[in-house]
């Protein structure tokens, strides 16, 4: 190897490079390396195993995998830890902490000598974490996701996370299933390693790191305890090693083209809004930015075709079996930029350019026999949300698409908490519930955007209602739902102006989101804002301060391409 590369690269600085490489040599000999392993070239592991991250259980497993390919190709594999978020496990909110997650991934691959990385990660913000860390850094490198969870059974009904565990507690909320069978549920919800098994974020964003070109083709929907998990393992450590001879940079795969591919693909399989915040991170980082005109022009013309939970009824494993990402791109291929490529040094055009054997049509279906004719996401806009707002049109009830009604305001999610059951609360299925300060300043931009239907109108037989906020929802969950509207109230938003009693106006066919409130009287309302008082220290005094909107993906400003502005 070169002295710039292996365990030679990137020396500590001592103001003696030949001592740095003396001394790192004899520590790494510490370890029981030969110098004959200390001539190889390295591929680093980032490895994200955590006892508060059941996503990663088969964590080790996977790195042993990794390993056997990196050495099968002639490198040094050498796994290190970095940040893991385990996102049911982490308070406030998992989102809080991607932006640092990605800073120590892109640092530790930045600092420590590797010529490659494998980037093993899962759970919802782990993979779009790394992938930024990975766009930062620019090394070559190749995303690999722990894999979807099998399904349970109750009754005789299949069951997954967490789409499941949402219909299960909106019943016992309802009062149609006693608490009995509710924790007997809660056991056999999840019951394997791997991620949630629906077309969740974490799905959502495995099949986009493939689509991206960051990951191996097929990879995205292997299931966590397959064999085929593994062997995907050791091949994600081959190709990291050829990328070292052969190297194509995260700035040479992540394109406007391949950004534009993994949007259409977000559509077609109906995935998380999550995932809309979190490319539009990914792509930032590399100074790509696609609009909410183009995000909205992808969707109204590239369909739905995946029927699974929480829009349909299957599950990951299905997908799985049924083609996966390679089934889809072939549907869509001719909305498709054929030029973008892969990890492997594939072109896009090339990989599709064989048709698959057989595609189990329950699951995926064909371009013109799709479960909806227009994507599942939208991005919406108007005077309550200037900046944008994005609306899952496939996970809502077609007749709350057009509505107008009456705002019942909840300031904050512990005002949501104490008044949302409360018997007396003056709430009718024809209202729209409102959660104000939920957005990434104020609470870090938590899952709250899901708000529960009130008791008394569950119990009553509502199902849904239009819901607004600027906070965020699972990708798992499903509802009349509008999210991330931006500015969100916390910085003085429209949002902030809401109040009780306002009247609101829903349009799915105009994209618009409107408060039937003159400007003036908007404008009046907010000379009132004063922000709330945040934190004074620590990594959460440093988010509140940097933290960008939802359209900037809520990355920090210094760490996107241009940086802080001075401005």
């Amino acid at each position: 190897m070169s002295e710039e590369h292996g365990i030679r690269g990137g020396l500590t600085n001592y103001g003696d490079k030949d001592f740095a490489e003396y001394l790192r040599s004899s520590f790494a000999r510490s370890m029981g390396l030969s110098k004959d392993m200390l001539r190889k070239p390295i591929v680093g592991i980032a490895e994200t195993g955590s006892g508060f991250n059941n996503c990663h259980r088969t964590m080790p497993e996977l790195v042993e995998a990794v390993s056997r390919g990196v050495l099968a190709a002639g490198a040094l594999p050498r796994p290190f830890p970095t940040t893991s978020l385990g996102e049911v496990f982490l308070n406030p909110t998992s989102m809080v902490y991607r932006n640092l997650m990605s800073m120590d991934t892109e640092e530790m691959v930045r600092a420590q000598p590797m010529d490659a990385v494998v980037l093993i990660g899962g759970c919802d913000k782990t993979v779009p974490a790394q992938l930024m860390g990975a766009a930062s850094a620019n090394i070559p490198a190749v995303q690999l996701v722990t894999g979807p969870m099998m399904t349970g059974r109750h009754m005789g009904e299949r069951l997954g996370a967490c789409t499941d565990c949402r219909r299960f507690w909106g019943k016992y909320r309802a009062g149609e299933v006693e608490r009995e069978e509710i924790d007997l549920v809660e056991g056999r919800l999840a019951t394997t390693a791997g991620t949630c098994a629906v077309m969740g974020t974490a799905s959502t964003m495995a099949c986009i790191a493939e689509t991206l070109g960051m990951s191996l083709p097929g990879s995205a929907a292997i299931p966590a305890v397959h064999s085929d998990r593994l062997v995907a393992a050791e091949f994600s450590g081959k190709t990291a090693v050829d990328l070292i001879a052969n190297p194509r940079l995260p700035s040479e795969i992540i394109t406007v083209h391949s950004v534009e591919n993994a949007f259409r693909v977000l559509m077609a399989v109906s995935g998380s809004t999550n995932a809309i915040v979190h490319l539009t991170a990914v792509a930032g980082r590399l100074g790509i930015r696609i609009p909410n005109a183009r995000l909205n022009q992808i969707s109204d013309e590239t369909p739905v075709l995946v029927d699974l939970k929480p829009v349909g009824d299957g599950y990951m494993e299905d997908f799985f079996a049924a083609g996966g990402v390679g089934a889809i791109l072939r549907e869509i291929r001719h909305l498709l930029h054929l030029d973008t490529v892969d990890v492997t040094g594939q072109v896009l055009g090339d990989r599709l350019e064989p048709e698959m054997e057989w595609v189990d049509r329950r699951v995926i279906r064909e371009f013109d026999k799709p479960v909806s004719d227009q994507g599942g996401l939208i991005a919406l806009k108007g005077n309550i949300a200037p900046d944008g707002a994005i609306f899952k049109r496939a996970a809502a009830t077609p007749a709350l698409f057009e509505t107008e009604g009456r705002a019942i305001v909840f300031d904050g999610l512990a005002d949501l908490a104490k008044r949302v059951d409360d018997p007396d609360l003056d709430i009718e299925a024809g209202d729209i519930m409102v959660l104000k300060g939920a957005g990434p300043i104020a609470a870090g931009m938590p899952e709250a955007g899901y708000l529960p239907i009130p008791k008394k109108l569950a119990r009553a037989g509502v199902k849904d209602m239009v819901r607004i906020s600027d906070a965020r929802m699972s990708g798992t969950a499903f509802g009349t739902i509008v999210l991330h509207i931006s500015p969100e109230a916390g910085a003085g938003g429209p949002l902030a102006a809401v109040r009780n009693g306002d009247r609101i106006r829903l349009s799915v066919k105009d994209k618009s989101i409107d408060l039937l409130v003159s400007d003036q009287e908007i404008a009046k309302r907010l000379c009132d804002f004063a922000p709330a008082e945040g934190h004074k220290r620590g990594y959460r005094a440093l988010y509140e301060r940097t933290v960008l909107q939802a359209p900037d993906g809520c990355d920090f400003d210094f760490l996107t391409q241009s940086g802080k502005s001075d401005k």
